[in-house]
Parts: structure tokens; sequence; C-alpha cells
């Protein structure tokens, strides 16, 4: 102990003596600083994205079948959705997976994409009003239901007008070539007042004439692509608790029925001047000025100048309101809307938050702000996955969102579908059809055939004599209606069907994620249901969220991999340069070791000293650094370091990521900058134990 006290007292006393030890000094605080701010903010990083992933779509552990080509990509590969074999049957995989003891609750899903068409204003107006008149049919004439027809009638004559005057306009400009004379003359016909006096002659006729001939000409609907996930909507709410309910209800138990993601209904459907303004509203919120932001100032531009998807929307009385609207607010005598709308839209720093309200107070009741409104039953058409297109109607019953994660394009492109419509939008035979299908065999008396066998049932010498005859007419009476299961099913309103919790379940999935009771127990229960010999003999895969979502999941790995990669590279400089100040260190001190080995000091004591010197530099000047870097880390997670992109909210979790410290972060800085600090700092210790004391007290200063 006293040679220890001693060592220490001569450790400190050295500490600061030399320039040599403040540059070692300043090399061990800036590493050690480095290594506990990176290695803390990529754990909080790897942290919340976990959350981001178990908590919006993944699970703790996902399952889909050891048959499939590629791996499972829950938000989507490279070349779009991942080729993953379906199960047949999500009950028996449930069963197997809920025996684990830590398995708290397992949620089928399937995931897959379409195209959509949101509908042009013309598209819109014409099924509004195809609406008005089968109200008619069923319920009579009303004067307030004729007052809405005669609009929306001189609505569509204007959309004609705006129309044409468009298609002019872009002939002259770009010197484009003749246009088809069907859509001119269906044009000039639209705005004949022939054709609008004989219109309620035979309404349905006219409104298909102008479905067919007049909307195709209206550029302004979009062709969307829809991510959606097929999933047991009540048990996928349940088990993921940050999914919240935001516009609208949650699709009824057993009811077919989508909930679409609120960033993708506002991103993709609301009226795009409408979002530019929500996001001009963001921006300044930020702080950003329109005055000193391009994006903003294009956003403004973009507004004045598409005003198209406005104008289409106002019929006669609802532009005249709009225009006297917009004449108070502007204290203007203009008339003419176009110019009215520009003026307004034409917002900068001083006006800008009294016209976002006006906006919304005057200008949105006469409006329909989102393409598509919750109540609509949408039209999915999408391609199976044997080739053929399927069309499935799905009502919209409203919009959800993950909670912090509401501004994140990778949480926010998933919408959320139920089981029975997916199935058939993926092309699965689901019990309707398979039964209608076996109604048909059994009618029309067909028998089920293999490949290999084909050629000898309709050529050989026993083939049926009346086997063609039996789908004749003659056979079959077309006229004659199947009273069957398949029959009922198809005159059922299959939108208005509950399926039972057995029907949803016994059916095809894609995937099922696993929502364990302890999360902390994850690799040992990964682990365990790998090893299982029940979901082997079934050929399942079961991996961790972080394999399940593709290349998202290996982000924090790669980056913890470019953070040690460049700690590496760091040590090692570190390592040569205190090799070096050490030694130079050393050979200044040749005299005093000399010295002391003169009066008795054993090379043990010398090597002892040098060594203990270089523990406490890097104790000092490392406790420096991780007390700065603490200190860094404990003040941001604070105030958070804000997620400055759409993308970053993902890894985030939110709008701002709170940085944590865990003892790891300490004890891995101390071991690498007090064990490369003694490594570099060997052999020069080793060469302070060979000096001789007759060669130290010859050696000149």
């Amino acid at each position: 102990m006293t040679t220890l006290k001693l060592l220490l007292e001569v450790a400190f006393r050295n500490l600061f003596k030399s320039w040599v030890n403040l540059i070692i000094g300043g090399i061990i605080f800036f590493a050690t600083f480095l290594v506990v701010t990176g290695g803390a903010l990529l754990d909080s990083i790897d942290s919340s994205m976990s959350r981001s992933i178990i908590g919006s779509l993944a699970g703790h552990l996902q399952v889909y079948s050891d048959k499939s080509k590629e791996e499972l990509a829950l938000f989507g590969g490279m070349g779009g959705e991942a080729d993953v074999s379906a199960l047949d049957s999500f009950t028996p995989i449930k069963a197997a997976l809920e025996k684990h003891p830590n398995v708290q609750t397992v949620v089928p899903m399937g995931s897959n994409g379409a195209l959509i068409s949101s509908g042009n204003t013309v598209d819109l107006t014409l099924a509004r009003l195809r609406d008005l008149y089968r109200e008619n049919v069923d319920a009579g004439e009303t004067p307030e239901r004729r007052a809405r027809i005669d609009s929306l009638k001189a609505h569509v004559r204007r959309l004609g007008m705006l129309l044409q005057a468009d298609i002019q306009k872009s002939q002259a400009l770009l010197r484009a070539e003749a246009r088809d004379p069907a859509e001119a003359e269906a044009l000039e016909r639209v705005q004949t007042d022939a054709f609008w006096a004989d219109f309620d002659r035979d309404p349905f006729a006219s409104l298909e004439f102008l479905e067919n001939r007049l909307a195709p000409q209206a550029a302004d609907g979009d062709l969307l692509y829809i991510r959606y996930v097929g999933t047991d909507l009540e048990s996928f709410q349940k088990s993921f608790d940050r999914m919240q309910i935001v516009d609208g209800q949650a699709v009824p138990p057993g009811k077919r029925g989508m909930l679409l993601s609120k960033f993708f209904y506002e991103e993709s459907l609301k009226l795009k001047t409408a979002r530019r303004l929500d996001l001009l509203k963001e921006a300044r919120e930020a702080q950003r000025l329109i005055s000193e932001d391009p994006q903003m100032q294009r956003w403004v531009s973009e507004n004045r100048t598409q005003m198209r998807e406005l104008l289409f929307q106002l019929d006669p009385i609802k532009a005249q309101q709009a225009t006297e609207r917009l004449q108070r607010v502007l204290g203007s005598q203009e008339t003419d809307l176009s110019k009215l709308l520009s003026t307004f839209l034409d917002v900068n720093d001083g006006n800008f938050d009294a016209r976002y309200e006006q906006f919304y107070a005057q200008l949105v009741p006469l409006l329909e702000l989102y393409r598509i409104r919750l109540g609509d039953t949408l039209t999915i058409t999408a391609f199976t996955r044997t080739g053929y297109v399927q069309n499935v109607n799905v009502p919209i019953y409203g919009t959800y969102q993950f909670n912090g994660l509401e501004k994140s394009p990778l949480a926010g492109s998933v919408n959320l579908m139920d089981l029975v419509s997916f199935r058939e939008l993926y092309g699965y035979l689901t019990e309707e059809k398979r039964a209608e299908i076996a109604q048909l065999q059994q009618k029309s008396g067909v028998a089920a055939v293999k490949r290999e066998e084909a050629e000898e049932a309709l050529f050989g010498e026993e083939a049926p004599s009346t086997l063609v005859a039996e789908a004749t007419p003659g056979l079959i009476n077309e006229n004659e209606q199947i009273q069957s299961t398949g029959a009922a099913l198809r005159k059922e309103d299959l939108l208005k069907r509950v399926y039972s919790k057995k029907e949803v379940e016994d059916g095809m999935v894609l995937s099922a994620a696993i929502i364990l009771k302890d999360p902390s127990k994850l690799d040992d229960t990964l682990a365990e249901l790998q090893q299982s010999q029940a979901l082997k003999d079934a050929k399942l895969r079961v991996v961790s969220w972080q394999k399940a979502v593709g290349l998202i999941g290996q982000f924090v790995l790669l980056m913890k991999m470019v953070l040690w990669g460049i700690i590496v590279i760091l040590f090692v400089v570190v390592l040569a340069i205190i090799n070096n100040a050490v030694m130079m260190a050393t050979l200044q001190r040749v005299r005093e070791v000399g010295t002391m080995r003169a009066i008795g000091a054993q090379r043990t004591f010398i090597l002892s000293m040098i060594l203990l010197e270089t523990v406490v530099l890097g104790l000092v000047f490392g406790g420096a650094g991780a007390a700065l870097g603490s200190g860094l880390i404990s003040y941001l997670g604070q105030v958070g370091i804000p997620a400055v992109s759409e993308e970053l909210y993902f890894f985030f979790s939110g709008p701002r990521l709170l940085p944590f410290l865990s003892p790891g972060n300490f004890i891995t800085a101390f071991l690498l900058v007090v064990g490369v600090s003694l490594f570099s700092t060997l052999y020069p210790a080793f060469l302070a134990t060979r000096v001789s004391p007759v060669t130290a007290m010859q050696t000149d200063e």
C-alpha cells in the first residue's frame, strides 16, 4: 500500500508537468467523449426505432412460411412486395404459437398494393347527380332535391365550358395537334340548350353519355398507389397500443371495411391547395419564413397558379358565394373568381395566419376537401398472385395513426383492411367462391379430372358420348336460378355481412405478428420458437422485428458498424500517437529513471510507475470526456433532438429524439481508453526498465 501510494503521488505530480501528457490527455478526452455520445445516440435511436416498428406493425416477432422465395419485408422491399408464400389457415398457427408461455397474442397479417383512382371533379359531380336521380326514383321528387339537381346540372355545364377553355389554351401554348373530333363534339353538345332541355327525359342515358364522353377529358383525377395490410382489425387495435382512430370510427367487428392512414389521407387525397397551406403552416410553426425559404415560396406560387381544382368544384351558386366572400375578405370589387383566388392565395409572412383561417372558414365549406370521403365505398383493383385482375368494394370507416409517428411516411404508408377483403384481392379462394363453384359443378355435371388424365378422359375409348353435350344449353337451363348456398351468397350484400371470428381466423394469411408478455426475453423466446418441432413441421419461419422489416431494420446496425469503424481507426491512430508521445516522455526522463534505479528502485517499480501514470492520465482526461459527453446527452435528453425530416420521425419514434445514457456506454468508453493507453505504453515502459544507473548518470540533460 505504501508503494502504491507513492506511485500515485508520482503519477499525479507528473500529470500536468509535461506538454506531452497534455497531448495524450487531449486525445483520450476526445476519444472518450466520442464513444460515450456516439454510443448513447445510437442506442437511443435503436430503442426509438424498435418502439416504432414493434408498436406500428411488426410486433416483437413475425412468423411466415418457410417456403417463401424471399424474406419478409413488412414495409416493402426494393422491388415492391416481398414474394412470401401464403399460409392456408391462421387458426393452427395461432394455436401453436400461443402454447409458448411468453406469447401474449398473435395477429394475422398480409400486405399488398394496388392502384386506385380518386376520381376527377367531373366524375364526382356526376356521381352525386346520379345519386339524386336514384333518390327521385325511390322516394319521389321533392323541391329541395330538384334544386340540388338543377344546381349540379348547371355545374356540369360550367365544367364543360372550363374544360373547353383549358383545352384551347393548352393547344395554343403547346401547339398541339388537332383534338379527337368526338371529344370536341361532346364538349360542344354539353354546352347546347337542347342537351339540357332533354336531360330529364332520360337522365340515366344522359349521365352515361357524360361519364363516357365528358369525364375522361378532365385530367384532374389522380391514379394513386395504395399499400394495404389485411388483418383482424379488432385484434390489431387491441395489440398495437400506439394505434389511434383519428376520424370516423373503427370497422365494426366482423364487417368488411378499411381504415386509411391519416398521413396517406392528408398527403394523397386532400385538396392540393389546402394541403399546401397546411404545409406552409407547419413550416411557419418550425420558425421558417416564406420570404427566406424557396420551398415555401414554391408552395405559394403553385397555389396561385394551380386553381383549376378549386374552380372545377364550384357550381354556379357556390362560385357566386365564393366570389362574394373573397370580395369581403380582400375589400375588392373584382368579379373574376380566378383573379380573386390568385390574390387571396398570394400569402406572405404578414398575412398568412389570417388567410389560412379565412380559407378554412370561408372557402372550405363550399368545397369537397377530400377526394374520398369517410363513409364512401372504395373500389380497389389489384392483380392477384395468379395474374388476373380482381375488384373489391371496401367501405372507408375512418382514418388512423400511430401516436408519435403522425408525420412518418414509413408508418403512414400502411392502410388497414379486413382480412376477408384482403384474401379476395389476393386471389385466395374464399368460402363464398368455393361454395358457388361446388354448386356450379353439381348443376353442370362437370367432373374434376387430373391434368395427366385429361387426354384419356376426353379422347379415350371410355370417354362418354355426352361429354360435350353436358355443357349445352339443352341440358342447363340458363333461365333457371340456382337455389344453393352460392346463389344465396351472391345475392347477399357482402358489405353488410358480419363474419364470425372463426371465419376470419380460419382463412389464409401471409404472416403473423407475435406480441410478447415480457419483451426483455425476446431473444430467448425467438430461439425457443425457432427450435419448436411443431413450427418446424408446419414449415414456419420465425424472425425478430428487426429482420422482419427488411433493410429498415438494419439501419441502426449499419450506423453502429460505421461508428465502430470510425472508433477503430481513431484508436489505431491514438495508439500510435500515445506510443510515440510516451516514448518521447520516457527519453526525456532517462536521467530521472537512472537516478531512481541508482538509489534502489527495482525495474518492476519503474514499470508500474509509467503504466500507472498512463492509467491516471486516462482516468482523469477520460473521466472529463465522459462527464462532458454525459452532460451533453443529459441536456439533449431534456430538450430533445428535433426530427428535421419526415423520415426521421420514424427513426426517432416521434418529433424529437430523447437520448439516454446507459452504464454500458461508460464501461465501454473506459475499457477502450484505458486498454489502448496501457497497450501503447507497454513498450516505452519496458525500455525505461532497461536504463542502467551508469548510463543515466552519464547522460546530459
